[in-house]
């Protein structure tokens, strides 16, 4: 709702990207807001996965695009499901409303992201509102993926740069992107960094956990050296082998004495961390070898007290719906 809202308020410019965009309700629902905007003369530009996205087609956003908004797609095949870099998908969620207002993190458009699919049941997920400065992190990551997508360049109109002051005080954050296009795993490095600087407690909430080495020898040391370490996943899975390859890492976890649990309440969606209640990090990226390596990813890295005690504070009423394994 926020977003909708959001998206109905702008005056200039709606920039989206979007890893799925399914053509169902809330799809149609989204798609109608942002024709709605278009009409009125708001700058909207779409761009989304080709594989995520597949079936927005053409007849879909017929409307959309006659009334003036423009839609880019990521890594589209020649031919439907066949090509060289069908296993390389954008699973980044960024919005940006006129540069002031940007969502980042495990949304995406479609009724099982807000509970409407009977498949899943409830879905619990995280996604961020973020103003002021930060807005410019993810505005910089989507125009150098729009201008790959759409072959339209707009850092040579500098109107899209014009972000709100800085204030005193502001939580501070960064935004990190990685994908296969760098040869810095920059999101997994920055996982694995966190994970080696607590002192106390970690905190990790993924639908899938692959961990390469690293990520789980630094798991494994940060357990067996006294810091109370904390997962939680899915107790339902999407995909049935991923599941299985997770409960094998989360094992050595257990036996190394760190706490894990199911999430037992519908699917946990929700992707990020938070370290001795000082730090966080939420976004796109998921705890596997798919994230870290091949998916282009962003994250939001936050040095705050107060919203990584809440990220904390929201993981333990969230083991009210869980079952820990043993």
């Amino acid at each position: 709702e926020s977003l909708i809202d959001d998206i109905m308020a702008a005056k200039e410019t709606i920039n989206i990207e979007y890893y799925i965009v399914k053509r169902d309700k809330i799809g149609r629902r989204f798609l109608d807001a942002l024709t709605k905007k278009a009409a009125e003369g708001v700058e909207v530009r779409l761009l989304m996965d080709a594989l995520g996205s597949r079936y927005i087609t053409k007849g879909v956003v017929k409307d959309f695009l006659k009334a003036g908004g423009k839609i880019g797609y990521f890594f589209k095949p020649k031919f439907i499901f066949i090509g060289l870099k069908l296993n390389y998908r954008n699973h980044r969620k960024i919005a940006v409303i006129d540069g002031k207002v940007a969502y980042v993190g495990g949304f995406n458009i479609g009724k099982e992201y807000i509970g409407l699919d009977p498949k899943f049941g409830h879905w619990r997920d995280t996604h961020l509102r973020i103003c002021g400065s930060a807005v410019g992190g993810l505005l910089l990551r989507y125009i150098q993926d729009w201008d790959y997508a759409a072959r339209e360049n707009l850092f040579e109109n500098p109107k899209y740069f014009i972000l709100p002051e800085e204030k005193a005080g502001n939580v501070k954050m960064q935004i990190i992107s990685s994908g296969p296009d760098s040869e810095l795993q920059s999101i997994r490095d920055n996982y694995l960094r966190l994970i080696h600087k607590a002192k106390k407690s970690i905190y990790i909430q993924t639908p899938y956990f692959i961990p390469d080495e690293s990520i789980q020898t630094a798991l494994l040391m940060a357990t067996m050296s006294g810091v109370e370490v904390n997962l939680m996943f899915p107790c339902k899975p999407d995909h049935p082998f991923v599941y299985w390859a997770t409960l094998s890492y989360v094992g050595e976890l257990i036996m190394a004495g760190a706490n894990c649990y199911t999430y037992d309440n519908g699917f946990l969606h929700a992707k990020g961390l938070s370290i001795d209640g000082k730090a966080c990090c939420y976004g796109t990226a998921n705890m596997d070898i798919r994230s870290f390596e091949l998916n282009f990813e962003v994250n939001a890295m936050i040095f705050d007290q107060n919203i990584a005690g809440e990220m904390e504070r929201i993981f333990r009423e969230d083991l009210k719906c869980c079952t820990r394994i043993t």
